[in-house]
């Protein structure tokens, strides 16, 4: 804190990152007392420049951030700040602030699990003639656990092989078969990964069997 380099009205900006996604939420401002309030309290507090007053996050509407990492730039004048979020971060009731695009590079494209699951969800519930993911939906459940299994299959035959290209490959295809799964499961992402994150150790069935 005694590090930090707020300006000459006393504010720091801090960009606000979705924890699971890392998407920029939002931007705005800290002050001294903000920051203090939002490290005790361990959810965003900010200063609103237009007010001139302290706002706590989603006081009103519900939508709190919950604070996992708070970390300032080499400079010490700009904070990012990683958060697990209640709701809607813009005011708009949109996801994040940033919905606007200003340039899009043609070769560069963006690509994210998350679109993908949507875009998977949207064949389920829209269906789109001659779509393969909607002729999953169409075959049902069993259908589309054949299709899991024979993927696994694939990526096993592939990382046998040691074939580096192939395994990316087929790990790809068991990827989307999976999300199908998951979808017509209405399991999500975010359950996944809530799932994954409680674990925390990665390593302890092989620390037990050592121990054997």
């Amino acid at each position: 804190m005694s590090e930090l380099k707020f300006d000459a009205n006393g504010l720091i900006p801090a960009v606000v990152q979705d924890y699971y996604t890392k998407k920029v939420l939002t931007v705005a401002y800290m002050n001294r007392e903000s920051l203090a309030i939002s490290i005790a309290e361990k959810r965003t507090c900010f200063y609103s420049r237009s007010r001139q007053q302290l706002w706590r996050k989603g006081e009103t509407s519900g939508n709190v951030q919950h604070i996992v990492s708070i970390t300032t730039d080499c400079d010490a004048d700009a904070l990012v700040v990683v958060v697990k979020k209640d709701g809607p971060a813009c005011h708009l009731g949109t996801d994040s602030c940033f919905n606007e695009p200003i340039f899009l590079s043609d070769e560069i494209k963006e690509f994210s699990l998350d679109a993908l699951y949507e875009l998977i969800r949207g064949r389920k519930t829209e269906k789109k003639e001659g779509s393969y993911t909607t002729y999953l939906f169409a075959k049902g459940m069993d259908k589309i656990l054949k299709k899991v299994g024979e993927e696994c299959t694939e990526v096993i035959i592939a990382g046998a092989k040691k074939d580096k290209e192939e395994t990316i490959f087929e790990i790809a295809d068991l990827t989307y078969h999976l999300l199908v799964m998951m979808v017509e499961a209405g399991i999500s992402l975010q359950q996944v990964i809530d799932e994954l994150a409680k674990r925390h150790v990665v390593d302890h069935k092989v620390k037990q069997e050592r121990m054997q």
